[in-house]
């Protein structure tokens, strides 16, 4: 079976095996105090062109999103996030279970707007309901789209303006950096989000995720909230060691850009087929509807995710290429589309 359900199934870019194995009787210091950290924070640091930001590197995603959001909140306070959001859907209530309320709203092909963030303050309005603090995104957003960087600074200029808490997932942020479209330099990144997380396990990582605070205040103790809820790792130079890797040579980039063309492929040989997609193709995922014989056939050779029924005979899946998607097999899946 060949698998497009995701872009972690395989393990890591080669390079940060090597580098691990190469360091692996070394002796390091312990929870992100080693050299790589601090070589991996200089480097990040470089990229984004900003020397006064602080950087933590956590586990995974999930533990980057639940510590980031409730260090930051107070008992009383939630964050608004799309309602296709992944602190929303794909995080097991993890934010709810630290105490603060997801404040989903629905919006367009997965991405936030002013409208909708005031909307959403309308709705809250006094001490009898949770208090909105935070605005979650991700770039790209579940659906794979992207924001621009107008969209991000329209939404900045308003969180500023309300007092709110402007926070950027960016588990597929190496995909997003090279998506054709994509208008958002690295650099550009600070002067758009109070807190940014890097994606490290869905970019070539092993594992691990680099949270980055542009707005230092809120970064106060937040090694405390790190290590109270479990994401600080004690061998924490091996997350060092990836991100130090990742952000040599334009590697990051580059394994985003491969990630892309091969969906690329993918999408050019399900439009010429005629079919439609349930949102627009712009990153490393795909959101084609198909007909349910045709799915199938499909399903027989390959896998990938079940996203939801647009009418009785049609069906729309998700279709994730990553940095070792395999070309033969992304032409396998070309010839079985071609044959349906």
């Amino acid at each position: 079976m060949i698998s497009f359900k995701n872009d972690y199934s395989e393990g890591a870019y080669t390079g940060i095996l090597e580098k691990m194995l190469e360091q692996n009787t070394i002796q390091n210091a312990g929870y992100g105090e080693d050299i790589h950290c601090q070589r991996a924070k200089k480097a990040i640091e470089k990229k984004l062109c900003c020397e006064d930001c602080a950087i933590h590197f956590l586990v995974g995603g999930t533990q980057a999103n639940l510590t980031v959001i409730s260090h930051c909140l107070k008992p009383y306070q939630g964050v608004i996030a799309a309602d296709s959001g992944h602190i929303n859907v794909h995080e097991t209530g993890a934010i709810e279970a630290t105490g603060h309320k997801v404040i989903a709203m629905p919006c367009q092909y997965g991405k936030l707007s002013v409208a909708d963030v005031q909307k959403a303050l309308d709705i809250h309005t006094d001490e009898h309901m949770v208090q909105p603090k935070m605005v979650y995104v991700s770039n790209p957003t579940e659906v794979g789209t992207l924001y621009t960087k107008k969209e991000l600074e329209q939404l900045r200029d308003f969180c500023r303006e309300k007092d709110l808490i402007f926070y950027l997932d960016g588990a597929r942020m190496a995909s997003a950096l090279t998506a054709p479209d994509n208008d958002i330099a690295f650099e550009a990144y600070q002067n758009l989000v109070d807190i940014l997380y890097i994606g490290g396990t869905k970019c070539g990582a092993l594992f691990g995720e680099a949270v980055v605070f542009f707005k230092k205040a809120l970064q106060k103790d937040f090694r405390f909230s790190i290590k109270q809820k479990g994401a600080m790792l004690a061998k924490g130079w091996l997350l060092g060691i990836q991100f130090e890797t990742l952000f040599e040579n334009h590697v990051y980039e580059e394994l985003g850009k491969y990630a892309n063309d091969m969906a690329k492929k993918i999408e050019r040989a399900i439009s010429k087929k005629g079919y439609s997609f349930a949102f627009p193709h712009c990153s490393n995922q795909l959101f084609p509807i198909f007909p349910d014989d045709v799915l199938k056939k499909l399903e027989k050779e390959f896998a990938f995710t079940f996203w939801e029924k647009t009418d009785e005979k049609h069906t729309a899946i998700r279709i994730v290429t990553s940095w070792a998607t395999k070309e033969d097999n992304v032409n396998k899946l070309i010839e079985a589309i071609e044959r349906s």
